[in-house]
């Protein structure tokens, strides 16, 4: 969701420093809620600014720059190997879980091996 302009900000707060009427007058006359102003007039209060908070934009991916080269280069040595044994290569390096490293093989859009040990009697119907 797009966050509400400066001018917007600027003009309900005049409103409600004007007593133009109630929160919930000034809600419906610019067609914000109740609580937005609550949050606009406490975000002034404490920090005297009125300007938007940055968005969230997540987690950032723990295989990056070099670490993203680093693991690149691993799998494509070690293309047998296993993500736990991918994860225990870079435990020194990084922290991360199985489920990270599966996520940056497949955004690199990698294949890696699922289980080194197959049961035999799939392997002689190969």
């Amino acid at each position: 969701m797009k966050a509400y302009s400066i001018d917007l900000r600027r003009r309900v707060l005049n409103a409600v420093d004007e007593d133009v009427g109630t929160k919930k007058e000034i809600a419906a006359m610019f067609q914000v809620s109740t609580f937005w102003i609550q949050k606009l007039l406490r975000q002034r209060r404490d920090t005297g600014d009125i300007a938007p908070k940055p968005q969230n934009q997540g987690r950032k991916p723990v295989f990056q720059g070099k670490n993203l080269k680093r693991l690149e280069q691993f799998i494509k040595a070690h293309p047998d190997a296993t993500l736990e044994e991918t994860k225990l290569h870079f435990s020194g390096v990084v922290e991360c879980s199985i489920v990270a490293i599966h996520n940056t093989l497949k955004r690199l859009d990698l294949r890696y091996k699922r289980n080194r040990y197959m049961p035999a009697s799939k392997t002689e119907k190969m």
